[in-house]
């Protein structure tokens, strides 16, 4: 179960209270879930109860009680607690933990995207090699979320950006119209940047800051060490790779299993395709970036657990953990393909 389908979970769990009349509210359109925060229980939490509390006229937690009871007997969710002053904290199955990363091999770099919409956007871009390459990474996320997207820039388009992966749009109605994708500039062009970092250092650095930050474009970026994001995240792909590899060559290949000591792990898969959506929603690639620098984290301190040490021989653990590395690399990649940024299976 992912958070987007907890998200409906919860939801039909508030439309039920309404229909059966426990609950005298507007059934919102979303519910937000997410991590638990300090003082919190299980896999993902809602503060659901506490937003409907006074329209309903009741406490909270007696709203999250409404809501608890609805949701007890919900497939893939093995426990619902409450606590501090209204929180709904929900504790997965096991078998729905397996199910995610089944769910991400069988989709591979699709897992997080969604079907066309039919909804055009359009986004008009400031003339900077910044504002392009972002307007260029945000055209690829809303597209992921099944969106059409129709990219022009406020003024005369510069060649050069297609260096960096960035369509070189035509000028199209100059004074017309005006950018909403305007992060702060950067004081270089697309040929510099592509001269000294190349395409896939330049747009990391282009991207992974939010668009009212400064951009870092030093030479830290082509480092090749653990300071380095953007080394970190393509370092924990390719050895995602080198697993499956590694494991061919002992003999095992992967199974999707229980996976102990692997809450964040999968925590951060199960959040991709939400991180997608808000990305897209918010015009911010940045999000994506971030969310990646954590899962390659999170996979970087797991990693040492998936194959067999010295004598030990192949067993079913060591399948479903090599099947949650793989689903990590899988995801990885996917990122870095929205970002524009290539992901090498050897660094």
């Amino acid at each position: 179960m992912t958070p987007a389908d907890l998200s409906l979970t919860v939801l039909h769990a508030v439309r039920r209270a309404v229909d059966e009349g426990a609950l005298r509210v507007d059934v919102p359109a979303r519910v937000k879930v997410e991590r638990p925060r300090p003082g919190g229980t299980g896999d993902y939490a809602s503060s659901v109860a506490l937003g409907l509390a006074r329209p309903a006229g009741l406490d909270a937690r007696a709203v999250a009680a409404i809501l608890r009871e609805r949701l007890h007997d919900s497939p893939g969710v093995r426990s619902v607690d409450i606590t501090g002053p209204g929180f709904l904290n929900f504790t997965l199955d096991v078998d729905s933990r397996q199910e995610l990363v089944r769910d991400i091999l069988r989709r591979g770099e699709e897992y997080g995207r969604r079907e066309p919409t039919g909804a055009v956007a359009q986004l008009v871009h400031r003339a900077d090699v910044r504002a392009a390459v972002t307007a260029d990474a945000v055209r690829r996320i809303l597209a992921s979320q099944g969106t059409r997207v129709r990219v022009s820039c406020e003024d005369a388009a510069d060649p050069d950006w297609a260096l960096l992966g960035a369509r070189a749009e035509a000028e199209h109605a100059r004074g017309r119209l005006t950018a909403d994708i305007a992060p702060l500039p950067v004081p270089f062009g697309a040929a510099e940047l592509h001269r000294r970092l190349g395409r896939d250092a330049a747009r990391w650095g282009l991207l992974s800051a939010a668009g009212h930050d400064h951009a870092g474009l030093g030479d830290e970026l082509l480092h090749q060490h653990e300071d380095n994001p953007l080394f970190r995240v393509r370092y924990a792909h390719s050895r995602t790779r080198a697993l499956t590899r590694n494991a061919e060559q002992l003999g095992f290949r992967s199974e999707p299993g229980q996976t102990e000591d692997a809450t964040r792990l999968l925590t951060l898969l199960g959040d991709h395709p939400d991180v997608l959506a808000s990305a897209a929603r918010h015009r911010a690639p940045d999000r994506v970036a971030r969310h990646l620098e954590s899962l390659a984290d999170a996979f970087l301190a797991y990693q040492h657990t998936v194959l067999p040490l010295g004598d030990e021989k192949p067993s079913a653990a060591h399948r479903s953990r090599l099947a949650l590395a793989e689903a990590a690399g899988t995801v990885l990649a996917g990122g870095l393909s929205l970002l524009g940024i290539s992901a090498p299976d050897q660094i």
